[in-house]
């Protein structure tokens, strides 16, 4: 992870908000030191292993022992199964849906992380909350994150998600759904990704996030 994304924190939010994005960070920089610490030791045992791997195994460890560990078995209890993308299968219980996150996007845990972190520095109307890791033992791991459900709502058009960044401070880059403000990329800003509810507001429920360094 780069510890240097972590360090900008929203002061947009509410204090409950704010809280839960200090948390996240704080699970990301222990997960963070924990693989270096790991793959500090295979390298003095003669040992060799992949930074997915270490992570991957570190994570599990984790997550067991901090009780954020579900058993695969049991997510179909987060609620009743909802809209499943490239990258997550969701799961909707009163206000809120559950994300649980395959990493075909973001590859890694440890990238993911990072990517929700920015999303929830920009766009803390559907700010993340860190829920638990699920997955496959000594395989596949699996973040779960959860979002505020925006109800009665409908995909925004292009017009409306370009209008609703530039007011944000973006601009519109060549590829359709990419925009930028200098310190963040945004890409994937399609109308698959954004919702529009009953009284016109626009919500980011997902995006694709790169701050610049």
């Amino acid at each position: 992870m780069h510890n240097d994304l972590f360090e900008s924190i929203s002061q947009r939010g509410d204090k409950e908000e704010t809280a839960e994005n200090r948390r996240i960070i704080e699970i990301a920089y222990e997960l963070c030191g924990r693989c270096k610490l790991y793959e500090k030791q295979l390298r003095e045992s003669h040992k060799d292993a992949n930074a997915f791997d270490i992570e991957q195994r570190v994570v599990e460890q984790y997550a067991k022992e901090k009780n954020l560990w579900i058993p695969i078995s049991q997510i179909g209890e987060f609620g009743i199964p909802g809209p499943c993308g490239n990258e997550n299968e969701t799961y909707v219980s009163n206000d809120v849906i559950y994300k649980v996150n395959n990493l075909m996007n973001s590859h890694c845990i440890s990238k993911l992380f990072e990517k929700i972190i920015c999303h929830n520095d920009l766009f803390y109307d559907t700010a993340y909350k860190f829920h638990a890791f699920t997955g496959f033992e000594g395989r596949t791991i699996m973040p779960v994150f959860c979002q505020p459900l925006i109800k009665n709502a409908n995909p925004a058009t292009n017009v409306e998600i370009e209008t609703y960044m530039a007011a944000l401070g973006f601009s519109k880059l060549e590829k359709q759904g990419s925009f930028s403000n200098g310190s963040y990329n945004v890409w994937d800003l399609l109308p698959r990704n954004i919702l529009k509810d009953s009284e016109g507001d626009l919500y980011i429920v997902d995006a694709e996030i790169e701050k610049l360094k």
